[in-house]
């Protein structure tokens, strides 16, 4: 089965990008190629080890939300001011590709972005020159997986969006093509 936002990729999107930017080769246009979901736990460190129940929750919340197992990252090298140590675990992260990564920014934009308290658009300034998005997320129960009453540590995350064959202006007109909410230029002033 295809994912709604696939679909709509592919049968409507694609072809209004082609025509808004004079793109006639199928392989010039913008892809989503994936998204990866980063939690660091670097605030958490107790010591030089991360304790060990906001790891579990950490890993817990990123599989539900997600559907796929995260990869812990470990530091590359000590730094005795944020106290870590080469070696030990700081971070959490996810890549999401193919069907899982289109079912992701579909409750993304649909679900868990409207959940967000005083939301007023995301920002237009968040791309790369590659086109690439990011965005942070302050608190974990926006998503609808994850139960809040039984969450014992409150995280945040980054998100990025990777784009192949693009820039800024055609990823954030892919991005607005799929609904995702940004603020208006009214708005942003």
């Amino acid at each position: 089965m295809i994912p709604n936002f696939k679909q709509q990729f592919d049968s409507q999107i694609k072809a209004k990008v082609a025509e808004k930017f004079g793109l006639t080769n199928p392989h010039a246009l913008p892809q989503v190629e994936k998204v990866v979901l980063n939690v660091g736990m670097g605030k958490e460190l107790d010591g030089t080890k991360v304790k060990s129940h906001v790891m579990d929750q950490v890993l817990a919340d990123l599989t539900a939300i997600s559907g796929q197992k995260p990869v812990i990252i470990k530091a590359r090298k000590s730094v005795a001011n944020f106290k870590v140590r080469e070696g030990y675990p700081t971070h959490a992260m996810v890549t999401l590709r193919g069907q899982r990564m289109w079912e992701f920014l579909e409750r993304l934009i649909h679900l868990a972005i409207p959940r967000v308290k005083d939301f007023r658009g995301l920002k237009t300034t968040s791309f790369d020159k590659a086109g690439n998005y990011s965005l942070g997320v302050t608190e974990q129960g926006i998503f609808p997986e994850i139960n809040m009453a039984e969450a014992q540590y409150a995280h945040g995350m980054n998100i990025n969006i990777v784009f192949a064959n693009s820039d800024p202006e055609k990823s954030q007109f892919v991005l607005a093509e799929l609904g995702m909410p940004f603020q208006r230029e009214e708005q942003a002033a």
